[in-house]
């Protein structure tokens, strides 16, 4: 998807008269974009051409990008404007921090509710390593963690899960070629929703532990080691 492509879409967007023009809002807007994997580490975020596009105000824009620079989704450039970030190892070891708080919790600790959500992303996942498409097993992983972390019911924890998957999909970008990265994870989420519809939650929160820390060992590795 070209830039071009992603600023109609957002015009077709903001013309549904039911999105107020906040900040809050377009934080959101974008922030869903970059999860999804269509906005890029580096990407420059024009100015001129989001406020048009969204047909909201220079400042409600700089305070979408406030919010979005606070959760280090984008960076300010003095003099340059505002950039896509390009997350580091310290990055890294953050957003696993956060995810061994929620993950294993959210397994633990949620209400019953419908697994459907987490059953179709393995099955989509299944279906992308058939294909060869590494972007959509990412995708698919990522929609696994999301919908594991909206059994809560909690609102203010899908929005932290949102933030960090929005930082997770930039560390991936780079890693959109190594099918070898996220194969293995698909099966994993396999067995811990099996775990979690048999009512084995402790098991599946201690799965879900390993899993985050091998996750991070190996994503830290290819940070420190990007050639091999």
């Amino acid at each position: 998807m070209t830039l071009d492509d992603i600023l109609q879409d957002l015009r077709r967007q903001s013309s549904d008269p039911k999105h107020a023009e906040t900040g809050i809002w377009v934080a959101a807007v974008l922030r869903d974009r970059i999860a999804a994997g269509q906005l890029a580490p580096g990407a420059k975020l024009s100015e001129q051409a989001l406020s048009e596009v969204l047909s909201v105000s220079r400042n409600t824009l700089r305070e979408a990008f406030s919010t979005l620079a606070s959760e280090h989704v984008v960076v300010r450039i003095p003099n340059r404007g505002v950039y896509v970030a390009r997350p580091s190892a310290d990055d890294i070891r953050e957003m696993y921090r956060v995810r061994r708080f929620l993950e294993p919790a959210a397994l633990l600790w949620s209400p019953a509710g419908d697994t459907a959500p987490l059953h179709a992303a393995v099955a989509r996942a299944r279906e992308a390593r058939e294909a060869g498409s590494v972007s959509e097993m990412a995708d698919a992983n990522q929609k696994f963690h999301a919908a594991l972390v909206a059994l809560t019911g909690s609102e203010r924890l899908v929005l932290q899960m949102t933030q960090v998957l929005a930082e997770m999909r930039l560390v991936f970008h780079s890693m959109v070629a190594d099918g070898g990265f996220h194969a293995p994870y698909i099966e994993r989420n396999a067995r811990m929703l099996d775990l979690l519809d048999a009512g084995f939650r402790t098991e599946a929160a201690e799965l879900m532990t390993e899993y985050l820390h091998r996750a991070e060992s190996q994503l830290l590795a290819a940070v420190a080691h990007p050639c091999t």
